[in-house]
């Protein structure tokens, strides 16, 4: 089997950030919203540095406005994650964007992605989502998503997360939002050790308690933290096309992913914003093989783990997972 017709399981993406740039500048158009600056002349996001990616990012985010604008993303995001193999993907939904972090209007939101992500399934993807709070927008801010998650958690909203630029605040100012999001039910993920070194790893474990931890690869930096890291089965959502095209490594065979599965940490793989970094899973997956020389095998077992290191119910992981061992 090809590595492309392999069944895929994707536990990192951002639901703005996968909008296709022909998405945006199509619903801009809609609305006599200029993106100007935002693409460069072959259409593509333009940005230089991760600075720079998160104000593309949101200013690409403003053309949504609407919850009929979501399902409507939803239902494009889904269309392109399903063509690629993906059967089951965690999308990152941000009520700071749906709604300004109301919780009336984040209902709205939350139910026009979730009425297209049900429509989805008959493609054979099926959606949960993570809220997710936005760091450089500060504790206060995160408390409030924190209680729009709560008070929506459920079968299909079922996690919830931190993201952004690390460098603002430290993790221990996010630890109520966390603690809000746990008892309400919901798992726990958050974005470390991208940006900032291992001990932004080491302090998110203590402070927030999550799971799972957004990229990560930073840790590889610290010996007895990755011991830790394996030794705990903490999972890594590694996402390597991201961490390249941001420059955060110079080439494929410099992204410690291999390092790191090799030490006997957890990984799982996925895209973070596929179309602002020109990638795919399926392109992803190739360009791991030709670094690392993994096969189909290795791939279908990275497949197996994050399954079994995802958010949703039971009976949801036991519906999927003949279709990993099947096909």
């Amino acid at each position: 089997m090809s590595l492309a017709a392999l069944p895929k399981v994707e536990l990192h993406l951002h639901l703005e950030g996968a909008a296709p740039p022909a998405f945006v500048r199509g619903l801009a158009a809609e609305k006599g919203i200029s993106v100007a600056g935002l693409f460069d002349a072959a259409g593509a996001y333009a940005f230089d540095d991760f600075w720079q990616f998160l104000r593309v990012y949101e200013a690409a985010t403003a053309v949504l406005q609407t919850p009929a604008d979501y399902a409507r993303l939803t239902t494009a995001v889904l269309e392109e994650r399903a063509a690629d193999g993906v059967i089951y993907l965690e999308a990152f939904l941000s009520p700071d964007f749906c709604g300004g972090g109301d919780l009336a209007a984040w209902r709205e939101y939350l139910a026009a992605i979730r009425e297209a992500a049900d429509a989805a399934e008959a493609g054979g993807i099926t959606l949960r989502g993570i809220v997710t709070c936005i760091r450089h927008l500060g504790p206060d801010q995160a408390r409030r998503v924190a209680l729009c998650a709560a008070e929506t958690a459920g079968d299909w909203l079922v996690g919830f997360g931190i993201a952004g630029d690390e460098r603002p605040f430290h993790p221990r100012d996010f630890a109520w939002a966390f603690d809000c999001a746990r008892e309400a039910g919901l798992r726990l993920t958050a974005h470390a050790g991208e940006w900032d070194g291992p001990a932004s790893v080491r302090a998110t474990l203590e402070h927030l308690r999550p799971e799972r931890i957004g990229h990560g690869v930073r840790a590889v930096e610290e010996p007895a933290l990755v011991a830790h890291l394996a030794e705990t089965g903490t999972v890594l959502e590694v996402c390597p096309g991201s961490n390249i095209a941001l420059g955060l490594y110079p080439d494929w065979r410099a992204h410690p992913v291999d390092r790191l599965r090799r030490a006997g940490v957890t990984v799982t793989l996925s895209t973070d914003d596929p179309p602002f970094f020109h990638t795919t899973l399926s392109a992803e997956y190739d360009r791991l093989a030709e670094a690392f020389g993994w096969e189909a095998d290795d791939f279908a077992a990275l497949n197996r783990a994050a399954l079994d290191a995802a958010f949703c119910d039971g009976a949801t992981r036991d519906r999927l997972a003949p279709r990993l061992a099947r096909d």
